[in-house]
């Protein structure tokens, strides 16, 4: 459905930036540069406001296609899209994906060094660039600012714009700054992209976003009519989870709460004979691109992971999301559990839950708000952590082990990442787990050494002779490259030029910094004295209830005997259309028991024992059965949907193994 949110709907605002944008212009622009001959639902709709100037939210289910939303017009527009992200790894596959189809992206996040933003920022300005993706941190930057004039941008997009709201599952500080650019960039429309939002954030992402009359409201259905929402009680979740890796053939993702436990599972999965790998933010990039890469490509079958992986990843044959540990949130289960089934084929979302689990879920609620004086004592650590005197550190940035810190501290590593998040609400200071920071080299040997240091190591010439060409002014200052690249291009492995380049280092002819990866803490502000510090209390304890609603509203999901869960979910973002799904775990036992009367087994046995001779029809089997017909239907409807059986569009009825 689509929302005017306007007093007068048959108001319109002409096109901007001189994009007058017909249906026939955006259809050969989706084919041109992504080959689809038609839009999915709802997306055509929301690029023709967008190109009409008009300020647009949009809630797309997870694989429902947000990016050709802006992708699509920022192509036709001229001048450049701006894309706001918070998510680094994401938005370098978006760039890599828009080059690889001739289209000129970049972006720019925590971690860069000033220098090559500056290029980026140069180049954006000065070039046909169409799109240019930036974190929220740094859109107030003093380097971001003066550049912004230059970038004639036409159209801002807000991905994960939920982050924006204090009353939604991710709020993050730094997303208020996006109502800034508004002053900056007059005239120019916002489209906000999200998930996953309750009616509540939807009103505050568009209050927060200072969006203009008349602003447009799209929100598809929340509908997910070939996914079989399921939540399953159990006394040894390893057991069952290698049950319905067996039954359910092809790819899948089991979501765990900590980094350890998805090595662990991944391990005990191994042990029973399924091909299983893990993946976690820990991991090194390289690491991570290698183990996300062999999923891809299918050589594992099943990623046990925490939920740094998923956001991005374009896999649409998932016949399985399975959550190893409870999340916190029906936001967080509905968009990881909606990475299944993205090709419309039958799929699984299974929920596996122990005796004990609901109640630690509630003491989450005290963990992630802890009390002044626990926020106060873990500032104190970080601050005798980093060495930091009181009055130093604003603006600068330093590596931040969680793990190490909690260790030396005796501190539990989620109290850690909680009041992280807490002092990085109240501004003073950003915790960035995962930081980007290019390898860089130069060569510091002259002209004449380097030409006797490859007659001497003729095996180092090609990587060198490579360096020069490709890298502009290498000679004269450090620049950016990619190991992986250069890699490829001399048909090894990237652990070999790695290696080689550690070994010109070594002998003094370049300087190399490999890759930065780790996790840093960024100074917001000048240290204080932890007695000094202060917390916003009322703010904090309403935040802290609205968390509590919503693990409440969780638990409610998990432990919900009758009602369909599709339905439950629909409702809980707002969705009151919904039908009855008739394929998760409650549906299907409503099936069961309405058929107890009838002598659902003494039916069930019958039509098994005869299949087992081979298929037959439908009326072979009610013959055989012997019960009223519409009572033998409703069992194979059951036995169907179950996937006892399958049944052609001719009638023809055979047995398969389940799932």
């Amino acid at each position: 459905m689509n929302e005017a949110c306007s007093q007068n709907d048959s108001e319109h605002l002409p096109p901007q930036n001189g994009a007058a944008s017909p249906a026939g212009s955006t259809r050969s622009v989706l084919k041109q540069y992504w080959g689809y001959d038609r839009f999915r639902p709802q997306q055509e709709d929301i690029i023709q406001q967008v190109l009409l100037g008009k300020d647009t939210l949009a809630l797309l289910p997870t694989g429902g296609g947000k990016s050709i939303c802006y992708q699509v017009p920022g192509m036709i527009n001229r001048g450049l899209c701006l894309v706001v992200s918070p998510l680094i790894a994401l938005m370098k596959d978006q760039v890599e994906n828009l080059r690889k189809r001739g289209i000129t992206a970049y972006a720019i996040y925590t971690g860069m060094r000033r220098q090559e933003l500056i290029q980026i920022l140069k180049t954006a300005s000065e070039s046909n660039c169409k799109f240019l993706y930036v974190s929220p941190e740094r859109l107030e930057s003093a380097l971001f600012l003066e550049y912004l004039p230059s970038l004639d941008v036409t159209l801002v997009a807000v991905d994960e714009a939920h982050c924006i709201s204090q009353w939604g599952y991710d709020f993050r500080p730094s997303y208020l700054r996006i109502a800034a650019l508004r002053e900056e960039l007059p005239g120019v429309p916002v489209l906000a992209l999200t998930a996953s939002a309750t009616r509540k954030v939807q009103e505050d992402i568009c209050d927060k976003l200072r969006f203009k009359q008349p602003y447009q409201l799209f929100r598809q259905s929340f509908q997910r009519p070939n996914l079989s929402y399921s939540v399953f009680n159990v006394d040894a979740k390893i057991n069952k989870l290698a049950e319905i890796l067996e039954q359910v053939k092809g790819s899948s993702i089991v979501y765990c709460k900590s980094r350890r436990r998805t090595k662990d599972v991944s391990d005990q999965l191994q042990a029973m004979g399924i091909r299983s790998n893990f993946y976690h933010a820990g991991l090194t990039s390289e690491l991570r691109t290698q183990k996300q890469d062999a999923w891809m490509r299918n050589e594992i079958q099943c990623m046990v992971c925490t939920n740094a992986f998923g956001m991005g990843i374009d896999k649409p044959d998932v016949r399985a999301v399975v959550h190893f540990d409870l999340p916190d949130c029906i936001e967080n289960y509905y968009q990881e559990a909606g990475r299944a089934g993205r090709d419309g084929l039958k799929s699984y979302a299974v929920l596996l839950l122990q005796p004990g689990e609901i109640s630690a879920l509630r003491e989450q609620v005290a963990i992630r708000y802890p009390g002044l004086e626990k926020i106060r004592e873990v500032y104190q650590a970080i601050a005798n952590y980093l060495q930091l005197p009181a009055g130093s550190g604003e603006g600068k940035s330093f590596d931040f082990e969680t793990g190490d810190f909690s260790k030396k501290f005796g501190l539990s590593p989620y109290e850690t990442m909680f009041v992280l998040k807490t002092l990085e609400q109240e501004g003073y200071m950003r915790f960035n787990e995962q930081v980007f920071v290019s390898s860089q080299a130069q060569f510091i040997c002259n002209k004449e050494t380097l030409y006797q240091f490859e007659n001497d190591n003729p095996k180092l010439e090609p990587l060198i002779t490579l360096l020069l060409r490709t890298y502009e002014g290498i000679f004269d200052r450090p620049v950016n490259i990619y190991e992986r690249q250069l890699a490829g291009w001399l048909k090894t492995q990237v652990t070999a030029v790695q290696e080689q380049l550690r070994i010109l280092r070594n002998y003094l002819i370049i300087e190399y910094i490999p890759q930065k990866d780790n996790p840093q803490v960024y100074l917001l502000q000048p240290r204080v004295i932890a007695a000094d510090l202060y917390i916003n209390q009322e703010k904090y304890g309403q935040q802290k209830n609205n968390f509590e609603g919503r693990v409440e509203d969780f638990i409610r999901y998990t432990t919900e005997k009758t009602q369909c869960r599709s339905q439950f979910i629909g409702q809980y973002f707002g969705d009151d259309a919904i039908p009855a799904c008739g394929v998760c775990d409650n549906c299907l036992q409503a099936k069961k028991t309405a058929l107890t009367s009838a002598g659902f087994e003494e039916i069930r046995k019958k039509v098994e024992d005869k299949l087992r001779q081979g298929p037959c029809t439908t009326h072979e089997l009610m013959q055989v059965a012997g019960n009223d017909a519409e009572e033998v239907l409703k069992v194979l409807r059951f036995l169907q949907d179950e996937q006892y059986i399958e049944i052609t569009a001719a009638g023809r009825v055979s047995l398969r193994k389940r799932y």
